[in-house]
């Protein structure tokens, strides 16, 4: 696949309308009949969430942290994938396997040492590419490092803005 070719008129619309390039995903949470457990909307699929077993959920579907850590790995693979592609680097494989460290006890309230969220992640590339330089391998992690809209997000977290409505 040509990702250039396939880039080309995004870029250039972008260019001549620099407003045609912002855009608002929205993610939309519902309510099951099991308080550990929701459904959430994407607009274009719908997932099911809920509790980790480690807080009591069943341990049967993904929880927010397993769909943070999806999000994150399924953004570097695409990214790492798509400059793989873009500069011409000969890849006969790229895997990403990210990884996240909690401690339950900060979620659970038991301990106000224990962080509520992920202490560590740990994002691991495994790229097969025995035709590529060392220098072209050093841009790809650079271009993909810079492009990854997910691992960017949560070096350099953007404010977020809290509004609850009683209906």
């Amino acid at each position: 696949m040509d990702v250039r070719s396939l880039q080309r008129p995004l870029k250039d619309r972008y260019r001549q309308d620099p407003a045609s390039s912002r855009i608002t995903l929205t993610a939309r949470g519902s309510q099951t009949d099991a308080p550990i457990a929701c459904s959430i909307d994407l607009g274009r699929a719908i997932y099911n969430a809920q509790a980790h077993q480690g807080v009591g959920g069943a341990g049967t579907g993904a929880c927010s942290g397993d769909l943070l850590l999806g999000a994150l790995a399924a953004c570097a693979q695409i990214t790492c994938q798509m400059v793989a592609a873009a500069m011409g680097i000969p890849t006969e494989g790229i895997d990403v396997t990210v990884e996240g460290d909690l401690d339950l006890q900060g979620t659970l309230g038991l301990s106000k040492e224990a962080p509520v969220g992920f202490q560590g992640i740990r994002m691991i590339f495994n790229i097969r590419a025995p035709q590529a330089t060392e220098e072209q391998l050093k841009a790809l992690q650079a271009k993909t490092e810079q492009y990854c809209v997910v691992m960017q997000t949560l070096q350099r977290p953007p404010k977020i803005e809290h509004t609850w409505a009683q209906l």
